[in-house]
């Protein structure tokens, strides 16, 4: 069984502050993904780019304190990539590690930002994700893409669906975006074992209490394409884990070895 979380720590660095070290190596998965690292290699204790056990594969946006994503191996991949757009692989969104039975992707999804300031920007963003998947899957690979895709899909993926209708994460141009890039062909497997279950979310916002209420929005995810789903055995969230507005997500695959 190989074991996958995917964390949007908000800041690696915070992160380390609250016991993300110690965290990681309890879990004992055989990859972390872990998104908005805020920070470059450089920029961090030895004991996150050197976790005993793990080697780190790193890809920070150009522009300091913002975005990145960063992924803890256990095993090397056959190959690193990023998305080869600039406008996206300068914001540090995407890294594509190649193993034997699947790519997996590592995405931080942009956020639409009040009065859809980035709304363009995050559409054209998943459509270029659509293309890359599909093209990938052309090629015969299975594709695990995971992150914070910075949507909730329908109303049983957030607390409050009416009051959201027009907040970033909820709009219906990106919640469409969402439902094209599943009618393509891809699972979100969370849903696929828990199709019914509301009250289940990734993030909180850090007012008025709303994680304590669960007051939350499911916008963190692990999809595959529809040839792989059976190779998913569980798909979990993990709401008790602290450390960031978001929980991590766990995806188990029933595959011996990376």
């Amino acid at each position: 069984m190989i074991r996958i979380l995917c964390w949007n720590v908000n800041g690696i660095r915070a992160a380390e502050k609250k016991g993300f070290s110690d965290w990681l190596l309890k879990e004992q998965p055989d990859i972390c993904c872990v998104q908005e690292t805020k920070a470059h290699r450089e920029q961090v204790p030895k004991k996150i780019v050197e976790p005993p056990g793990y080697r780190t594969i790193w890809h920070s946006a150009e522009k300091k304190g913002y975005s990145g994503v960063l992924s803890f191996v256990k095993r090397e991949p056959l190959a690193v990539r990023t998305l080869g757009i600039q406008e996206f692989d300068a914001e540090g969104r995407v890294q594509v590690l190649d193993y034997k039975d699947f790519s997996l992707i590592n995405a931080y999804f942009p956020n639409s930002q009040p009065e859809r300031a980035r709304l363009d920007y995050k559409l054209a963003f998943n459509r270029a994700m659509l293309a890359f998947c599909d093209a990938e899957r052309k090629k015969g690979k299975n594709i695990v893409l995971c992150g914070d895709y910075n949507v909730a899909h329908q109303p049983i993926d957030l607390a409050r669906p009416k009051q959201n209708e027009d907040s970033p994460g909820y709009y219906i141009e990106e919640r469409e975006a969402m439902t094209a890039f599943l009618e393509a062909g891809y699972v979100d497997t969370f849903r696929h074992f828990h199709p019914d279950e509301p009250d289940h979310y990734s993030w909180w916002s850090y007012r008025a209490r709303s994680r304590e209420r669960n007051v939350g929005w499911r916008i963190d995810y692990f999809c595959v394409n529809g040839e792989f789903m059976e190779k998913v055995k569980s798909a979990t969230i993990l709401p008790h884990v602290m450390g960031s507005d978001h929980c991590p997500v766990g995806l188990d695959l029933g595959i011996d070895a990376l």
